[in-house]
């Protein structure tokens, strides 16, 4: 397993990040098995947030780092100030419910990496960063991120917090995959474009990508005439993904690898630090994901599947 640093987390972060949106208590046994096996290949980074599974995420991860005795092994990323019914959430007010109730249910009195899971561009980005900065320094929150805000909208929050001496985001936690979005697969969701990618290259700032292996469209399980899946068809099923496919399989055969570990390394291979987050939930999967998270790709092989290169 390789790591990567992100400033202001005292571990080094695993780049297979496991994706917890699924743990329940009703399916503890499996989540104890999914993490003991993640732990056994050298995985130490989890995604979890105040909303999954109805706060049930965070409460079962609590119980399984009070069961195994294991936090210090474990770095945990866990996002709040999520949207509601009534519009966005990201007051000083909003933002310390949300961790005070993290921080309850994860049974722990820190949180190695802190998001904030939806942006809102009214909220003007001194007081999100002079909110945050309070956890810091006071040991809650050990580094600051942002899940699903523009790269313009962070730049303007670092951009301030070094004007004043303060501690800026440090991490990001958009999507970002070989099969590009026609449009969010939930609202207000940020995809990394080819202009986030640049930025994101420029200041070298980790980016942690969801849905990174894109929800199964390399599984080799779709294809266009299939359209049961209809949040798939909406975001992923475009002329120009089915290329990106047919040519992760082509360059897989050529290496003993399958088109979905193919996709993996692209995340993997980008030129700034990167972590996946993968919703591997059996052997074979999780298998599939150490695999392909090893695997080098040139440059070249990088703008092929890409489309960018013939």
């Amino acid at each position: 397993m390789e790591y990567i640093q992100i400033a202001g987390c005292r571990k080094p972060v695993s780049r297979l990040m496991k994706g917890t949106d699924y743990f329940s208590h009703d399916s503890y046994e499996l989540v104890q098995k999914n993490m003991d096996a993640f732990i056994t290949i050298g995985g130490n980074s989890l995604d979890t947030a105040n909303i999954y599974c109805g706060g049930q995420s965070e409460e079962v991860i609590g119980r399984y780092l009070e069961d195994r005795g294991n936090r210090e092994q474990l770095v945990i990323l866990t996002k709040g100030a999520h949207h509601d019914q009534n519009g966005p959430r990201l007051s000083k007010k909003d933002i310390a419910y949300d961790l005070s109730l993290s921080l309850e249910r994860l049974r722990t009195n820190y949180i190695d990496l802190y998001a904030l899971h939806r942006d809102d561009p009214n909220t003007p980005v001194e007081h999100i960063i002079d909110a945050l900065n309070e956890y810091i320094e006071a040991g809650t929150v050990q580094a600051i991120g942002t899940s699903n805000w523009t790269w313009q909208r962070i730049q303007e929050a670092n951009d301030y917090a070094q004007r004043e001496g303060l501690t800026g985001f440090t991490f990001n936690s958009p999507n970002l995959s070989l099969a590009k979005v026609n449009e969010p697969f939930w609202k207000d969701c940020v995809s990394s474009d080819e202009e986030t990618c640049k930025w994101h290259e420029e200041v070298q700032m980790p980016l942690l990508s969801w849905s990174s292996q894109a929800r199964g469209f390399f599984t080799g399980l779709f294809t266009p005439e299939n359209r049961e899946n209809a949040d798939l068809v909406r975001v992923f099923y475009s002329d120009a993904n089915w290329e990106r496919l047919r040519r992760a399989k082509q360059l897989g055969t050529e290496k003993g690898l399958t088109a979905i570990q193919i996709a993996l390394a692209y995340v993997i291979n980008q030129p700034f630090p990167t972590c996946a987050l993968i919703g591997a939930r059996s052997e074979a999967e999780l298998s599939s994901c150490n695999e392909g998270a090893i695997i080098k790709l040139t440059k070249a092989e990088m703008d092929w599947l890409d489309l960018t290169a013939d």
